[in-house]
């Protein structure tokens, strides 16, 4: 595995709505080892956040199952994959599209995907029905901008 990934984490768990705050939390902070900013964790824990809930609302409906997640540190990406066994996308394109939702009765906006893509710099969807269902998402952790901002800042306080 060393030289594929700098680090990588496994889980799996219910597809409980109780579980799906523990996988947000859980992976913020193994995408912590990158040194994010704070709003960059909120990106990823809003975005995993999305993916979990469509795997406990959609892929398994009234039934439990198992979702899977894996997170890769690769140099400064975190790679997030969230997977279910469940019944699969019939449309994806349509699925992406904003306010489209299959659920409409439990109130669901229909924005996750959307929401997903807006806050991830890389977002892809494979399903095969009766399957299940694979999200993999990317975020590069822009530490070197911020290293180079505070290294500005610094010099400028010593030329003043």
């Amino acid at each position: 595995m060393r030289g594929l990934y700098d680090n990588e984490m496994k889980l799996e768990f219910l597809s409980k709505s109780s579980n799906e705050a523990f996988a947000r939390i859980t992976v913020a902070a193994f995408a912590s080892q990158l040194d994010p900013t704070i709003e960059e964790i909120s990106d990823i824990k809003t975005a995993v956040s999305e993916a979990v809930t469509n795997c406990i609302i959609h892929a398994y409906e009234d039934e439990e199952g198992i979702v899977k997640v894996v997170t890769r540190l690769i140099n400064n990406v975190v790679e997030i994959e969230i997977s279910d066994s469940g019944k699969g996308i019939e449309n994806i394109e349509l699925a992406r599209k904003p306010l489209y939702t299959t659920k409409s009765n439990l109130e669901r906006s229909g924005m996750g995907f959307t929401i997903m893509e807006s806050f991830m710099d890389e977002v892809n969807i494979n399903s095969v029905v009766g399957i299940g269902t694979k999200i993999t998402m990317k975020k590069a952790i822009k530490k070197e901008e911020v290293q180079e901002t505070i290294s500005e800042e610094k010099n400028t306080k010593l030329i003043v």
